[in-house]
């Protein structure tokens, strides 16, 4: 028919049901630097808040608590005095960090600058 165009290129292409998982968990705000600061190590809550800035006490909890849900993060606690709580990656959660890096020096070169974070 005049005016009709064919774009037919292939095969339906759908995503990778994987790929919708990760970034279903991953791509929330907060959650991927949050990953990206504990993989230097361990980290107590307050330090976390101050290694990610701008987000809430209450958005690092809930962030927390769906990492250590999606068993990615582990929560231990060291009685007092005073109570400390140390958060820290498990082995899949670790499995991540290199994912990450390459995620950082991508942005780098196609993402321009971007904001700065700044020092501890």
């Amino acid at each position: 028919m005049a005016g009709e165009q064919s774009h037919d290129v292939g095969p339906c292409k759908r995503v990778d049901a994987a790929i919708t998982q990760v970034f279903q968990l991953l791509g929330k705000r907060w959650t991927g630097p949050i990953v990206s600061v504990l993989t230097a190590g361990p980290a107590y809550f307050v330090d976390l808040r101050r290694a990610v800035p701008g987000i809430s006490e209450r958005m690092l909890s809930d962030r927390l608590t769906e990492l250590g849900a999606a068993g990615l993060v582990v929560r231990e606690v060291y009685e007092g005095p005073p109570l400390r709580v140390v958060y820290r990656l498990t082995d899949a959660g670790a499995a991540l960090g290199p994912a990450l890096t390459e995620l950082g020096e991508w942005a780098k070169a196609y993402l321009g600058d971007g904001e700065r974070s700044g020092g501890c």
